[in-house]
C-alpha cells in the first residue's frame, strides 16, 4: 500500500515562528522544579495566549530527565508580548535567580529567516550548541530580539524592542 503523504500550506503564516524549549534535570532538586512547572505550563498553553497556534510537549530523554515543548506562534511580536506577561515573566525572573537544579534552553526559528537560541545551566552541549561557536549571552546577545537581529538584521533589526523581562544587570545578580 502506498504511503499517504500530506503537506501544509503556510502562505497564511508569513511571520510564523517555531520555538523549541527544554528543561533538563541537573540535580535531584531539579526533579521537583521540573514537575512543578509542568501543570503551570500546561495551564498557560490551555489559556491560548494571543498568537499561540500550537503547543506540544514531549520528552527529549529519560536520563537525564529532559522535557521539551514545541510551540508555533503567529509572529515574533506575539511571542515577545507573551514572554513579558504573567505568568511567564515571574517564571523567568525566578529561574534566573535560582534554576532549582535544572537547566533551560530554547531555540527559535523564523519563517522569514534567522535563528536565535539561549542555553542556561546546560552542562553539556545540545542542539545548536553542539556545532555553533558558543558566546556569553551578554551585551548584544542578551535578549532574543538582539540575537535574532544578529542573524537576520533585515527582518528584525531596527524594530523597537520591548523591555526585557529581566535586565542584564538583574540576571548577573548585581
Amino acid at each position: 500500500m502506498a504511503v499517504h503523504r500530506t503537506t501544509v500550506d503556510l502562505a497564511a503564516y508569513p511571520d510564523l515562528v517555531m520555538i523549541l524549549l527544554g528543561m533538563r534535570v541537573n540535580a535531584t532538586t531539579g526533579l521537583k522544579t521540573l514537575l512543578g512547572f509542568g501543570p503551570q505550563i500546561a495551564k498557560a498553553a490551555q489559556d491560548v495566549p494571543d498568537g499561540l497556534l500550537s503547543h506540544e510537549t514531549f520528552l527529549w530523554s529519560l536520563f537525564p530527565l529532559h522535557a521539551g515543548i514545541r510551540q508555533y506562534w503567529r509572529d515574533f511580536e506575539a511571542l515577545e508580548t507573551w514572554s513579558r506577561s504573567e505568568p511567564h515573566r515571574a517564571w523567568w525572573k525566578g529561574f534566573l535567580r535560582n534554576s532549582g537544579g535544572t537547566g533551560f534552553w530554547h531555540e527559535t526559528y523564523f519563517m522569514r529567516g534567522g535563528v536565535e537560541a539561549v542555553f542556561d545551566d546546560i552542562p553539556k552541549p545540545i542542539g545548536l550548541m553542539r556545532f555553533a561557536p558558543n558566546r556569553a549571552a551578554k551585551g548584544g546577545m542578551f535578549t532574543a530580539r538582539q540575537r535574532v537581529a544578529a542573524t537576520n538584521a533585515s527582518s528584525y533589526g531596527g524594530r523597537p524592542a520591548p523591555a526585557p523581562v529581566v535586565t542584564e544587570r538583574e540576571a548577573s545578580g548585581e
